[in-house]
């Protein structure tokens, strides 16, 4: 664990290109206290929206939630979700976007329609085109691509199967990182997996490691079988393999499997887990070239997003609390606060009609600057 630690200490110093599908994350909350007269359906009453980075951009948010810093290339159209999505990456100084702009085609963007207290996901509305990028757009991706891999220490590919990962520029990232000695970590999509032949690590969930293997992938014995059946068609180094409450799997070509379980959390939204996923393992691959400890931050760090709502990132301190022992942490990180169940927690009790009071240990709470508790 130490040496996960070190590692930890170090991931400022990682930077990842990052090529995938950028769309923008919409987020509508509010409370479902009726059905409608229209029709059967819920009428959600919106308290809230909330725009977020998303699909590929949402790893390289949660790499530099990380202290990494980020180049990210990608497509976008020339619309209001293209200008939200500039702004918001403007916002993040770690992230340097290198944007193609395809006037012929929308930014995706997805709407999710969110009951506040529950965090239940009552809809998703869809803006996109999920169809191939031109060959001039799919040059000027390239071109950007590669330009920035002799600057970068790890390399991501973000397929959400929108267009912009052609086989084309697969082929041309994977190929120019190899020569150059740089892993190339894939999130892949789709069910023929061999176009990213030659990819450091893939990181399918297991109902794509099914599809791309046509095989059964239940059990630990079928989901290390179907992984070492794809090490095969893919030439990678290893696969992992992300369960949801079963945790990861961890396939490499040569050795032993290594399944790490979930750590018990109350989920509250999955959305965007898999890009924390992919965005912990390519920074610490960045640093060093260890799976194993690579693997177990990567699966510490999804069970601390599903906790959020929401695409979520978290911190190093949020990792390293949920990963080290707590022996381990200093005494500021060993003081672990999730904002949003005090949220849900006071609106409960207001909307009972019930008085909120503060007794031992407020000063802590005020000394730390926390004056937000207080005045909710």
């Amino acid at each position: 664990m130490h040496d996960i630690d070190q590692q930890l200490a170090r991931l400022d110093q990682a930077t990842v290109l990052c090529i995938g599908d950028l769309m923008l994350d919409d987020f509508v909350y509010g409370e479902v206290t009726r059905i409608s007269p229209e029709a059967p359906a819920p009428v959600l009453a919106v308290t809230r929206s909330e725009l977020v980075i998303g699909g590929g951009g949402n790893v390289a948010r949660n790499l530099a939630s990380l202290g990494a810093h980020c180049f990210f290339v990608g497509v976008v159209g020339e619309d209001d979700s293209s200008a939200s999505l500039m702004r918001a990456l403007a916002a993040e100084p770690l992230i340097e976007p290198h944007l193609v702009v395809d006037a012929t085609r929308p930014t995706t963007r997805k709407v999710r329609f969110v009951s506040e207290h529950f965090s239940t996901h009552l809809l998703r509305a869809d803006w996109e085109l999920a169809k191939t990028i031109s060959p001039e757009i799919e040059k000027n991706v390239i071109d950007r691509a590669l330009a920035l891999l002799p600057d970068v220490t790890s390399v991501v590919l973000s397929d959400y199967a929108k267009g912009v990962l052609t086989p084309r520029v697969i082929r041309a990232v994977i190929d120019a990182a190899r020569k150059l000695g740089k892993p190339v970590i894939v999130d892949p999509k789709g069910k023929d997996f061999s176009i990213y032949r030659g990819a450091t690590l893939i990181t399918p969930n297991r109902h794509e490691l099914a599809e791309a293997t046509r095989r059964s992938a239940v059990t630990d014995a079928e989901i290390v079988s179907a992984a070492a059946e794809l090490n095969r068609i893919v030439g990678s180094d290893a696969v992992l393999v992300t369960r949801s409450e079963e945790g990861v799997t961890f396939v490499p070509a040569g050795g032993p499997p290594i399944h790490v379980p979930a750590y018990p959390v109350k989920v509250r939204d999955v959305s965007g887990a898999g890009d924390t996923v992919v965005a912990v393992v390519a920074a610490m691959l960045a640093i060093e070239r260890e799976f194993e400890p690579a693997v177990r931050a990567a699966n510490a760090a999804a069970a601390v997003v599903v906790g959020k709502r929401g695409t979520a990132t978290l911190s190093i301190a949020e990792l390293r609390s949920r990963l080290l022992p707590a022996s381990s942490l200093a005494a500021e990180e060993k003081i672990i606060f999730d904002w949003s169940v005090l949220d849900e927690r006071l609106h409960e009790w207001r909307r009972r009609g019930l008085r909120i009071g503060f007794t031992n240990g407020c000063f802590d709470l005020l000394h730390r600057g926390h004056v937000k508790l207080l005045a909710q």
